[in-house]
């Protein structure tokens, strides 16, 4: 598969995983544009591997973990910004009522309890999946995972909450 066409089939995935990283429409734009940037330059390398999306998943992650870091050593939390007051028809994500609070339940987590999470549902991965993208065991993934949903059950208010993210991002888990 070629650069282009792989920019058109995947980019939609990577940038709702942006989003739910940073909570920013504008944010997560530029992570995904500069993770596209650093993959186009190593194309060659990144089309043989075994999988090309893992590749370009981790260099979101780790820019996203980056920002994160530059910002809560400036004393800044990031925060919900850039939400469209509504959602595009054809993005059934975005037909989601609790969305905007699950994204700002999501922004409360630890940069590392966030990106389990995120992985988990909005890309599917299993643990294993998970550990090598983070560089972390596989228990230590299931730790942050049944830690982060803990807290996003306590956070997420009314009784039409979700029981896992997934059922509000649309996903199978």
């Amino acid at each position: 598969m070629g650069f282009t066409e792989f920019v058109a089939q995947r980019s939609g995935a990577l940038f709702r995983a942006a989003y739910a990283l940073t909570g920013d429409v504008h944010v997560a734009e530029d992570l995904v544009q500069e993770a596209l940037e650093r993959a186009c330059r190593q194309w060659r390398k990144v089309a043989v591997a075994d999988s090309p999306e893992a590749y370009v998943r981790k260099v979101l992650v780790n820019l996203a973990n980056d920002r994160w870091r530059r910002l809560s050593r400036r004393g800044e939390r990031p925060g919900l910004s850039g939400v469209p007051e509504t959602a595009d028809p054809r993005d059934r994500f975005g037909q989601v009522d609790l969305r905007a609070e699950l994204i700002e339940a999501l922004l409360g987590l630890p940069m590392g309890m966030r990106s389990v999470v995120v992985l988990y549902y909005l890309h599917d991965l299993d643990t294993r999946q998970i550990a090598d993208v983070l560089d972390i065991s596989s228990s230590a993934v299931r730790s942050q995972l049944a830690r982060g949903l803990a807290k996003l059950r306590d956070s997420v208010s009314g009784a039409q909450a979700p029981h896992t993210p997934s059922a509000a991002f649309g996903g199978t888990k």
